[in-house]
């Protein structure tokens, strides 16, 4: 590792180290005043957020940046400022009988400097919306965004020393030598967004500091179409929820499981409405670029893959865009060796598998690594119950697509290979504390009756105590 890169980043982190120990406890009024600063700062650089995603991506819909970026860590700050009072106060919980008159109470504590490892499909999002949390629960914060978003991360960079001191918050940019030397640092706590493949180095990486992960991982997550669902509802919201974004969204649908009957015309209406919400592909303002040359390469490569093993692909539209606009396609009669079912896919590519009885669709989910997001369509409410019991995920929505991941008072996090840990409103707060119990004696206390030498008060005692409910 370069000896200078690890200097900077020790420096760094260093600085907060020292400022957090100064504050181990910084006050409602502080916590308030850095998430007002931070609600500022995004209202005041939306724009140019929007402007420099769009260059980064070679083209993103104003729109989606805005909506998908920006209103999002507002409503997650607003969120916070609305409840942080609560969410600091420490909280009475039970007390056993056998210890009264002590009380139990549960204090919430920051628990330091807390690093963000930030991707590139929302840069400024995934970057501050963690970020959001870490300076609510009374936490110093060092971010490292996607060396891929060159222009956003550099925005970010700057507007964020222009809001807040380096003790404060800080983003280190750099290239992926970068990220991987931040990711060694002795955090207090390491949140990751980004790929199974990288989370698992990260993890590796965090694990000989001993600092704790969360990870907000990915995977295939499947929508689950019932013989009840209401094909062409279903399809309008199956084309938004993949072509969001270009189909860049760690909780995109990914591929569907359609009963066999309902295949050709729910993949035909699918069809219809992405050309109702994208007439034209080449040029079209509303319509995301896929983010580099090399994930454009490696989407191209798995259509390219599922054609040569006899996938029926079906367009969206007949153009051949001279940039990186991919454009749409459903993939019918997919071999489940193909690629493109083995990987999370990541772009505007939606293959259809066919089931007979919902048995089989159950087991396809359940085989493969518990996804990060599914997606169940229709109106039979005991199917759908079945299908939530059976199958595990990080997160659903049910007749929709995506909208879980902006609740804030649920939380959002992976499971098994789609991560672990959770955040957003109250979950993100917790996530970034330390929950520490304390039991507070009373003067008067029964537990001098633990104390030796022990004789038949103490078994009798123990006695009365083992029939307690």
């Amino acid at each position: 590792m370069d000896t200078a890169l690890q200097e900077r980043l020790h420096l760094a982190l260093t600085l907060q180290r020292r400022a957090f120990e100064a504050e181990r406890m910084p006050s409602y009024e502080v916590r308030r005043d850095r998430l007002e600063r931070l609600l500022k700062m995004t209202r005041q650089h939306g724009d140019a957020l929007a402007a420099a995603m769009a260059q980064d991506f070679g083209h993103r819909a104003r729109q989606e940046s805005l909506l998908a970026d920006v209103f999002t860590v507002e409503s997650g700050a607003r969120h916070a400022l609305k409840h942080l009072r609560r969410w600091m106060k420490a909280r009475r919980v039970a007390t056993p009988l056998h210890f009264l008159p002590g009380r139990n109470v549960l204090m919430r504590q920051p628990l330091g400097v807390v690093g963000v490892v930030s991707p590139w499909n929302y840069p400024y999002y995934l970057a501050m919306e963690p970020a959001v949390a870490a300076l609510a629960a009374g936490n110093r914060v060092l971010i490292k965004p996607s060396e891929l978003t060159p222009a956003t991360s550099e925005l970010m960079a700057r507007i964020v020393t222009e809001h807040f001191r380096p003790d404060e918050m800080l983003v280190i940019t750099g290239d992926a030598e970068v990220g991987k030397a931040f990711t060694t640092l002795p955090f207090d706590h390491l949140f990751f967004t980004g790929s199974t493949a990288v989370g698992r180095h990260v993890a590796q990486a965090a694990a000989k500091n001993l600092t704790p992960v969360t990870l907000e991982l990915g995977g295939k997550s499947p929508a689950i179409v019932d013989r009840s669902a209401d094909v062409a509802l279903t399809a309008s919201r199956l084309a938004f929820g993949k072509l969001f974004n270009a189909g860049q969204t760690c909780v995109a649908p990914d591929y569907l499981l359609v009963p066999r009957e309902m295949v050709e015309p729910l993949s035909q209406q699918i069809l219809d409405h992405m050309r109702r919400m994208y007439p034209t592909i080449a040029g079209n303002a509303d319509y995301t670029s896929i983010a580099t040359p090399r994930h454009f390469a490696r989407l191209q490569g798995l259509l390219d893959d599922a054609k040569d093993r006899g996938a029926r692909v079906l367009r969206s539209h007949e153009e051949r865009p001279d940039d990186r606009r991919l454009v749409p396609a459903v993939l019918l009669d997919v071999p489940a060796d193909a690629t493109v079912m083995q990987e999370e896919i990541f772009g505007p590519l939606l293959p259809v598998v066919a089931y007979d009885q919902v048995d089989e669709a159950l087991a396809h989910v359940n085989r493969g690594d518990r996804p990060l997001a599914l997606y169940w369509f229709g109106s039979d409410a005991s199917a759908r119950d079945r299908v939530m019991r059976e199958t595990h995920a990080g997160g659903v929505t049910i007749n929709d697509c995506i909208w879980h991941l902006g609740q804030e008072e649920q939380p959002f996090g992976g499971v098994g290979a789609s991560g672990m840990g959770a955040y957003h409103g109250e979950w993100g707060f917790r996530t970034f504390s330390k929950e520490k119990p304390l039991f507070i004696q009373s003067r008067l206390a029964g537990t001098k009756l633990f104390q030796p030498p022990y004789g038949a008060t103490f078994e009798r005692l123990l006695g009365l105590l083992k029939k307690l409910p």
